[in-house]
Formats: C-alpha cells, structure tokens, sequence
C-alpha cells in the first residue's frame, strides 16, 4: 500500500512531468514561430532588393527618350552593322599594319631549350626597334628581387594607415643580425 506522502509526492512528480511536457512542446511552437518569421524578413528583404531593381530599370527605360535625342544631337552613336563584324582571328590579323623592311621577325612562341641557346648564341632585341638590349648582369651587387623587396617593404612601412608597420625583408634580417653579432 502507498502513504499519502508517497501518493502527494507522486503526484507532484506526475504534475512536474506534465508542466516540463508542456514546456518543451511551447518552445517547439516558438522555434517554429521563429523560423517562420526569419523566413517572411528574408522573402521581405528578397522583395524590396526587386523593387529598388525594378524602380532602377524603370527609371532607366523612361530616360531612354532622352538619351536617343542626346545620341542623334551631341554624340552621333550607331547601332554596329553586319559588314563591321569580323568571321574570325584571320581576318583581325588580317587588320594589322604592314611589318616594315627593316622590322625585326615577329615574336614567337619556343620552348625553353631553344631559348637557352638563342639567348648564349645572339643577343637580345627589341621586337619593336630592334635595337641590342642589354640586360643587368646576374652578377650585379643586388639581386633584382632583393631590390624589389626593399622597395615593396619601404612602401608597406610608410602606407599603413592603421599602424607602424614591422616589414622586414630577408635581406634586412640578414643585415640586422649580422650587425647585432658584430661581423
């Protein structure tokens, strides 16, 4: 047989059981509620971004009247016509002006062996003058991405808006440790 005091206390099990049931199924209801409501604000939102697109296509076609007067009077465009369009790469080649007797060959395409050798054999010219071009020695003091780097760092320190900028270089770390060990 059951006490009262285990019959109340099972009851009050049984009522918190139902309230915590209760509690659970109105959050679900909420949640859902929720969802339903963020969905309504994107579709909203979807809508207004239309509108201001439709307002702008709108506002654009009725100026159309104005812009046609402006072309026939100030600017004189015109529509392409079909004999303007070209049938392919040929015939835009074909378009070009006329190499002149004493124009270099035109630059082409090779793979890196042949450029090796043409590079050791003959000396490099302008596809344009013609003329020798002579090109910094690979022995020089600096190499030309070191002086890029020095320069890119340089420019990095002075245009930070937001802080000092700590750009360093290889090149600069190699200096500063070689001056912080005394060689």
């Amino acid at each position: 047989m059951m006490t009262s005091t285990q019959a109340r206390s099972l009851g009050w099990a049984a009522v918190l059981a139902i309230c915590f049931a209760a509690v659970v199924v109105l959050s679900f209801k909420v949640h859902a509620v929720r969802s339903e409501v963020l969905l309504a604000e994107r579709q909203l939102i979807s809508l207004q971004r239309e509108t201001i697109l439709l307002e702008t296509e709108f506002e654009t076609r009725a100026s159309q009247r104005q812009l046609a007067e402006w072309n026939a009077v100030e600017f004189g465009y015109e529509a392409p016509r079909a004999g303007q369009f070209l049938d392919g790469e040929r015939q835009l080649a074909s378009l070009g002006e006329v190499r002149g007797p004493d124009a270099p060959s035109p630059i082409r395409l090779a793979s890196a062996d042949a450029a090796e050798t043409a590079a050791a054999e003959a000396p490099m010219r302008s596809p344009v003058s013609g003329a020798k071009v002579t090109l910094a020695s690979a022995g020089s003091e600096k190499d030309a991405g070191a002086v890029f780097a020095d320069a890119f760092g340089d420019f990095l320190i002075e245009a930070s808006p937001i802080r000092p900028a700590r750009a360093e270089t290889p090149a600069r770390a190699a200096k500063a440790a070689a001056k912080g060990t005394g060689e």
